[in-house]
């Protein structure tokens, strides 16, 4: 695999998560009526570490997480050669008349995010639903949709490809940029 170039260091990674967290309790307080929704598979990764870190900050270690699969909500899944695997929905609550931070680690042409909202009404009706993105592309929307809280944008041509790299699965936490997609 060729190396993609680094957009942020693991130093920024770091910086970017926290600023995403404060900029939450900014808006949300201590998150008392607010759950935390992961878009599987890898908007879990960035869930997973904002409600570790909102736990200990807020004081708050009661706010509601689950795990969102959204693989037979797209509208390309019969589009595939192979089967798709979905993964599990680790959703225990209902979201009727909450606070919903649906959270993706890249936001691209706003599918992902369509699916995910529609896959998020079998839950019940939130009372409002906002956006968290670690890596926003905005100039290569399909879809009228735009994060709310984003950790850094970038403006790429189409045939590039952003990849977020994890501690925990990678052995770094960085964001690359690859010429093609990989």
């Amino acid at each position: 695999m060729t190396a993609g170039k680094e957009l942020i260091s693991p130093q920024r990674f770091a910086f970017t998560l926290e600023r995403l967290c404060h900029q939450l309790i900014e808006d949300w307080g201590d998150l008392s009526n607010t759950c935390i929704i992961g878009i599987q598979p890898r908007g879990v990764q960035l869930a997973d570490r904002l409600v570790q870190r909102l736990k200990v900050l807020t004081g708050n270690s009661d706010i509601p997480y689950g795990k969102l699969d959204i693989t037979f909500y797209r509208d390309d899944f019969r589009m595939h050669d192979t089967p798709l695997s979905p993964h599990p929905n680790e959703m225990n609550f209902v979201v009727a008349d909450k606070n919903v931070l649906l959270v993706d680690d890249v936001l691209y042409t706003g599918r992902t995010i369509q699916s995910a909202l529609s896959a998020l009404q079998h839950y019940g009706r939130p009372r409002v639903v906002e956006l968290v993105a670690l890596v926003d592309r905005r100039f290569n929307r399909h879809l009228p949709i735009q994060a709310d809280y984003v950790g850094i944008t970038v403006d790429a041509m189409d045939e590039a490809y952003v990849k977020v790299h994890w501690q925990e699965i990678h052995g770094k936490d960085e964001i690359l940029l690859f010429d093609k997609k990989i």
